[in-house]
């Protein structure tokens, strides 16, 4: 076996050490997964659908749905601080640590959105409390992927990074399925008065159960190897005085810059999911898509992405990850176009299949692959960090997209398709060109990840030890 084999044999020893721990770390993502997204779609789909009518005073609907979708986005301006916050805490003190927290924060937060009174009941309090709750939300959720991927890939066998680190999206894409599917029977079996009185609180007092699964899950995952080797052993030395967040800056700006860019390919699922909820159901516009229908488009591309998140995390690890994140991207830009032109048309068959191909599959290449990218492309000491500022300064740019759209197109536009198209497929270009323009890291041993003079191993010494890291055993995470 040559030198290089030998030293990737035993890096390898790390993640493969405990089988049933990889498969933990993976569970634990992927619950974490679904709690986010739960969370981001029934806020989502309440900020498009409900929260005009009840949290904002009557009288203006551009104003009402303008509010609306910014307290949707003012979640987002937190992220960059709880990344800072939660990353540091996550690089100096554990990622399990701050994966408890995240998901204890999240819970609490989202639930307290269900106790909250109207505009009716107590005027401007009203929507001063829900952005209080909104910001607590988005400081939360900053440290939940960041830690989530990060715990997997430090426990996955070597070859199977991007893989395990898919399910943590998986979940993302089965909590969105979720808080649709709950929503959805609200819509559906209340009339709108009901709905809008109570049936919307329902789905944010059952983010309650996902909290606690989550939490016992977590608590039964132990700490990464990588992360324990990265600390001094009395807690004192030179690693113990790091400071994550100023190293991050310092040592990997461009790598932070070019992750922003890369994030802005979330303008696919705003698109499709907050402002296309609002060009296809509110009445300024003019379509008259119902919101029981627009659900149902929308849980149809989450469950064609179901299917696909964890092939493409396979394919990331044969092809590597900057094909299917470029491929991706671009195409779902590509469709955005005749997707809001479907919209615009009320041509609900044909919404159903291009949400599927954008949203669903084509989106999902990107979305599969990219946290294991994230977390790869810095090293372990400041991994955390690196991967929270990137990913949530990105998205709290990406949360005043549907804000700026409706400005852009507000209600009563003809030319909706064509102007939010082109910002779309604009938007995926320069995260395509960032991605292009970042190291390919799917062969690069886990010791090496954000070196900068890492060598990747070559293709075939690559394969034959990733083929012999697999077993038929290890074909799916679980729990146990």
């Amino acid at each position: 076996m040559s030198v290089t084999a030998s030293k990737v044999s035993r890096t390898a020893e790390v993640p493969t050490a405990g089988r049933a721990m990889w498969r933990k770390a993976a569970a634990s993502g992927w619950v974490g997964g679904a709690l986010e997204y739960y969370d981001w779609f029934i806020y989502a789909q309440a900020a498009a659908l409900v929260f005009p009518g009840i949290f904002f005073p009557e009288g203006n609907a551009t104003i009402a749905v303008l509010a609306s979708l910014g307290t949707y986005a003012v979640g987002y301006v937190a992220r960059p601080i709880g990344a800072a916050v939660l990353g540091h805490w996550g690089d100096k003190k554990g990622r399990k640590n701050v994966l408890v927290l995240a998901m204890l924060l999240m819970g609490v937060s989202t639930f307290a959105v269900a106790l909250l009174p109207t505009y009716g009941q107590v005027g401007i309090v009203a929507p001063i409390l829900l952005t209080l709750v909104r910001l607590v939300q988005g400081f939360a959720v900053a440290g939940e992927l960041s830690g989530a991927s990060a715990m997997i890939i430090e426990h996955a066998p070597h070859g199977r990074r991007g893989f395990l680190a898919s399910f943590a999206l998986h979940g993302t894409v089965a909590g969105q399925i979720l808080g649709a599917a709950i929503f959805l029977p609200m819509s559906m079996l209340l009339s709108d008065e009901a709905f809008k009185s109570w049936g919307w609180r329902i789905p944010f007092v059952l983010s309650a159960v996902v909290v606690i699964a989550g939490f016992v899950i977590r608590r039964r995952v132990e700490e990464s190897r990588t992360f324990e080797e990265q600390q001094d052993a009395d807690g004192t030395g030179p690693r113990a005085r790091r400071v994550p967040l100023v190293e991050a800056f310092r040592e990997n700006w461009r790598e932070i810059l070019r992750a922003v860019c890369m994030t802005l390919v979330n303008v696919i699922g705003v698109t499709v999911s907050v402002f296309g909820g609002a060009y296809a159901t509110q009445s300024g516009y003019g379509v008259g898509m119902s919101t029981s229908v627009y659900l149902w488009i929308q849980i149809a591309a989450n469950i064609a992405g179901f299917f696909v998140v964890p092939v493409f995390g396979h394919l990331s690890d044969r092809f590597g990850r900057r094909p299917i994140m470029i491929g991706g991207g671009l195409a779902a830009g590509l469709l955005c176009y005749p997707y809001l032109w479907a919209v615009s048309s009320n041509n609900v068959p044909l919404t159903f299949v291009l949400a599927m191909l954008s949203w669903g599959v084509a989106y999902q290449a990107w979305n599969a692959t990219f946290a294991c990218f994230f977390q790869e492309l810095f090293p372990a000491h400041r991994r955390v960090t690196g991967f929270a500022l990137s990913q949530n300064v990105g998205l709290a740019i990406i949360a005043f997209l549907p804000t700026i759209f409706t400005m852009v197109a507000p209600p009563g536009s003809s030319n909706v398709p064509l102007t939010i198209g082109t910002l779309c497929l604009v938007i995926t270009v320069i995260a395509s060109i960032a991605t292009w323009k970042s190291p390919e890291t799917y062969r690069v041993p886990l010791d090496q990840l954000g070196n900068p003079d890492a060598k990747p191993l070559p293709r075939e010494e690559y394969e034959r030890l990733r083929t012999a890291e697999s077993s038929p055993a290890d074909s799916s995470p679980s729990g146990d």
